[in-house]
């Protein structure tokens, strides 16, 4: 018997040193004992296999030898923290927004930090506009529940320390633009709920609520703006007899960053945000993958040489990754139209990125997360003539990437169907915040003075590093040796937009 077991495992050897052989077909012989069963090829294992990414893995009847385990440890590591940074770069990019405003002042609970005059350039901040003023707030219900009132119009977004959605405050949440009482209460609060309050619980202690104050027509942006920060108060529970008033910070012309690291850094931010907040408050999936490469709430993270190289690698590839499902997205159901290259990773309809039958839409979390901020149902469900929506432009009509020396017309078909106003804003391929150009605003919408809209009500706008003659006032300044993308707005969309009967043109090349 174990002259025969060598001679098998003999022949099994030389055959697995045949190069003319395929090497993933050889599959050692089994010893049989008394009752033995017919084993199906697909549950065993060859002696070798060749791979793309690791080479050659030799087995011993099934058993990996320790080479093969080093490399195919090493690639698991790899791929685990390359997940990581898909199912975590929500959270990091809110670490980086409440961290940035951290940077600049605003306190939990008693700060807002608002655009007094608007926004530019100088912010680091993902696809902001320079056209209605914003408001940012960060609420954190680790020491009880915190109050927030509102007593003028707003579009305001409560989202949690992992980019999860909480709630809507003002038109798109239960108050509907009248003013109300709202009251975020943590996981671990056991006291009594009083009455008279919206309540939203939530998971996790930090938040970040963003906020559009309402700027109605005819009304001036100082008058909006002071019947906003009239109506809003923010304040711990607690405080309810005596609430503090709230601190205002003009964060207009500011020089701050709220991005997120694009390469290994991204791991040590989502170590910050996991040893903050609660345990069991993130994904199961996300934190299982974070502890896997040294991520574990209520231990120090310290990678190790070789880690560190894993998690450059990760990130690197990642990135790569990333930039091209957000640029040149090969999913064809976030595009607008089948003939045009506009699109959106919010295309589906969900602000959750769940398709028809409950799977996630990968690509369009990515997608949405490495371009833009703000999860909210609100934004990608809007009706017929309220909130607003998006189209991105990152590639000219024949799909090629967008340059900031070149010069491209865009046409507007008239009339717009947008019933307040529509926008265009460019932003950096880099930072996907407003390009530094000579121009503040970044951009152009429908109340520039002095834009040209023929008889029929179509608008034709330029993008170019000059403005060409006579189109001044239709002009979007870019920059030679800068790629660049475009996000068009359209702000109370009508029915057209909706059943696609009304469509912008491509990016064209003006030669």
């Amino acid at each position: 018997m174990k002259i025969k077991l060598f001679a098998l495992v003999a022949i099994g050897l030389l055959l697995s040193c045949n190069p003319k052989e395929n090497k993933s077909e050889i599959i050692s012989k089994p010893v049989k004992g008394a009752f033995a069963t017919n084993v199906p090829d697909y549950l065993m294992t060859p002696n070798s296999v060749d791979t793309k990414y690791t080479g050659e893995l030799k087995f011993v009847d099934g058993f990996p030898t320790n080479e093969a385990l080093e490399k195919v440890n090493h690639f698991m590591d790899v791929a685990r923290a390359f997940e990581l940074f898909e199912s975590g770069m929500a959270t990091a990019s809110m670490y980086a927004m409440l961290h940035g405003h951290r940077e600049i002042g605003v306190v939990p609970n008693r700060t807002v930090a608002i655009t007094e005059t608007l926004m530019d350039a100088k912010s680091l901040w993902l696809t902001p506009n320079t056209t209605t003023p914003y408001a940012h707030a960060e609420i954190n219900v680790k020491n009880g529940p915190v109050v927030i009132e509102v007593g003028s119009p707003v579009i305001s977004i409560l989202d949690n320390a992992y980019f999860k959605y909480v709630g809507d405050i003002g038109m798109g949440g239960p108050d509907q633009g009248k003013g109300g009482k709202y009251l975020i209460v943590g996981a671990d609060y056991t006291g009594k709920i009083p009455e008279g309050y919206f309540v939203y619980r939530t998971t996790t202690y930090r938040h970040w609520m963003l906020t559009r104050p309402y700027q109605i027509p005819g009304e001036s942006l100082k008058e909006t703006l002071d019947k906003f920060k009239k109506g809003l108060k923010i304040y711990p529970l607690s405080e309810v007899n005596n609430p503090k008033p709230l601190e205002y910070i003009n964060i207009s012309g500011l020089e701050y960053n709220t991005l997120h690291a694009t390469n290994s850094q991204i791991y040590y931010e989502l170590n910050d945000v996991i040893q903050y907040e609660p345990a069991n408050s993130g994904d199961p999936e996300m934190l299982g993958l974070a502890r896997a490469i040294g991520i574990e709430k209520g231990k120090e993270f310290k990678p190790d040489a070789r880690m560190q190289e894993i998690l450059t690698e990760a990130s690197s590839l990642a990135n790569a990754a990333f930039r091209g499902v957000m640029f040149k997205p090969r999913n064809p159901d976030v595009y607008f139209y089948p003939d045009r290259k506009w699109f959106s990773p919010l295309a589906a309809g969900s602000h959750e990125f769940l398709d028809e039958n409950g799977a996630r839409a990968l690509d369009d979390r990515i997608g949405f997360h490495f371009f833009a901020t703000g999860v909210t149902p609100f934004m990608v469900k809007p009706q017929v003539g309220k909130g607003s929506v998006y189209e991105i432009g990152s590639m000219d009509e024949h799909g090629v990437m967008l340059d900031g020396g070149k010069t491209y017309k865009v046409t507007l078909p008239g009339p717009v169907p947008a019933r307040n106003f529509w926008s265009f804003m460019v932003y950096d391929n880099h930072t996907r915040s407003i390009l530094e150009t000579d121009q503040r605003s970044g951009g152009i919408d429908s109340k520039r003075e002095g834009l040209k809209v023929a008889e029929d009500g179509s608008v034709t706008i330029y993008f170019s590093p000059t403005a060409p003659e006579g189109q001044e006032n239709n002009w979007v300044q870019t920059l030679s040796g800068k790629g660049f993308n475009v996000l068009l707005r359209l702000y109370g969309p009508e029915q057209e937009w909706f059943d696609k009967t009304w469509k912008p043109s491509d990016f064209e090349l003006v030669r």
